[in-house]
């Protein structure tokens, strides 16, 4: 499954702890989380199946992904086949996760552009 932002959910944390139904795996990445986005996260808000499904998603990504918002708007399946591809807010966004902006650029290659 392929996020709005071009994230493989399959490699995805939250996503495998919550396809796995591990509380173990749950608290790690809570853990990790905690320390790399210097912020609290609990166990109990890592169940994710992705932001394009219809089931339980990530604190964030329900409520403050604005690449996900964004996408949603626009009707676009994920950034790589939007006509404004690459935003400004797709940018900040790859500036810290750069194989995003990868997995887009192949996807725009195997779609034949993006559009």
């Amino acid at each position: 499954m392929i996020a709005r932002c071009g994230m493989d959910c399959s490699q995805c944390e939250a996503y495998k702890a919550t396809r796995d139904d591990s509380d173990a795996r749950r608290k790690e990445v809570a853990e990790a989380w905690t320390i790399e986005y210097k912020t609290d996260i609990s166990p109990e808000q890592i169940n994710c199946r992705g932001c394009t499904s219809e089931g339980e998603k990530f604190f964030f990504t329900e409520s403050l992904c604005e690449i996900r918002k964004c996408a949603m708007e626009k009707e676009a399946p994920h950034c790589a086949t939007c006509p404004d591809y690459i935003c400004e807010k797709l940018k900040g966004f790859i500036a810290q996760a750069p194989v995003v902006g990868e997995a887009l650029e192949a996807l725009r290659q195997k779609q034949g552009g993006g559009r």
